[in-house]
């Protein structure tokens, strides 16, 4: 599996909502260039819960074709209805993918054996390497480790993106399914302390914007030197909690596009940051360097 950077990638868009197709290519070729490990297209940063399900899949084909085997790609397939999840991890197989990232079913609650269930149908029916996502502060479904340890005796289970940003829950983890399974953290601020417990690397928002910068910081931590890791990320501390301030991907887009790297289009219900935490990113930004 993939170690290190792994960008969370945003989906640009046009003021009008549609894909912005051009800078897509153009921040996929931006990723390659900074030394990013992998790609998650359509996640949550990706704005997976407002494009539909032909774009979805459009989106995950066109980064596996821009990137050419130059990258492992991780397609966000994820949903809240088993059926839906295994006809976009299909698709994603289809247009070559290496893996595909698996949100808990949100919003309907499932119990842990529905969680167990869900994962072992999308296994049954696709043959895709599965990486697991547990992001409880959004979905209203914490897969607990007991969970994950039976997921990981499925064999195209192979990691999982912890995002509680829980240490113990990682540690827990590890010890439950040992070398079976793969950990990624899932939360910026605290994938460093993750990393050096055990942790492969991180699927970042960070990475969005300060992609170099993040490699470094991964690359240090997982090799095991804690004190340049802390030492590198300490300039991101700032990028990792205001990339937050407005739910995610409101901050990173519109970092971004102070970047120029895309432009301002976001989907509703989404809308631009608000001009009250505009100077606080900003600042972030100028701290991590990735701006004057």
């Amino acid at each position: 599996m993939i170690s290190g950077s792994i960008v969370a990638l945003v989906t640009p868009m046009n003021l009008d909502g549609s894909v912005d197709w051009d800078r897509l290519g153009e921040l996929i070729e931006w990723h390659i260039e900074m030394g990013t490990d992998g790609l998650v297209p359509v996640g949550t940063t990706g704005e997976s819960a407002t494009v539909d399900i032909p774009e979805h899949c459009e989106i995950v084909k066109y980064v596996v074709n821009a990137v050419n085997g130059r990258l492992p790609v991780i397609a966000g397939t994820g949903g809240n209805a088993t059926a839906e999840a295994i006809a976009l991890t299909q698709a994603a197989k289809e247009a070559g993918a290496d893996a595909c990232l698996l949100v808990t079913p949100y919003y309907n609650k499932p119990t842990q054996e529905g969680l167990f269930q869900h994962y072992k149908a999308i296994a049954e029916a696709v043959d895709l390497p599965q990486v697991l996502y547990n992001v409880p502060a959004r979905t209203a479904c914490d897969m607990l480790p007991t969970t994950v340890a039976r997921c990981a005796e499925i064999e195209q289970v192979v990691a999982i993106k912890e995002a509680t940003g829980d240490l113990q829950r990682t540690i827990e983890i590890l010890e439950l399914c040992g070398p079976d399974m793969v950990i990624y953290s899932g939360d910026d601020a605290t994938a460093v302390d993750l990393m050096l417990n055990g942790a492969s690397g991180t699927i970042s928002v960070t990475a969005n914007v300060a992609p170099k910068e993040m490699g470094e910081v991964c690359r240090a931590a997982v090799s095991g030197d804690a004190e340049l890791a802390n030492s590198l990320n300490e300039r991101l501390t700032a990028l990792h909690r205001d990339l937050f301030l407005e739910s995610n991907p409101i901050p990173v887009k519109w970092a971004l596009a102070e970047m120029g790297k895309i432009g301002r289009g976001i989907r509703l219900p989404l809308t631009e940051l608000s001009p009250e935490y505009q100077g606080d990113v900003r600042q972030a930004m100028r701290q991590a360097g990735v701006i004057n």
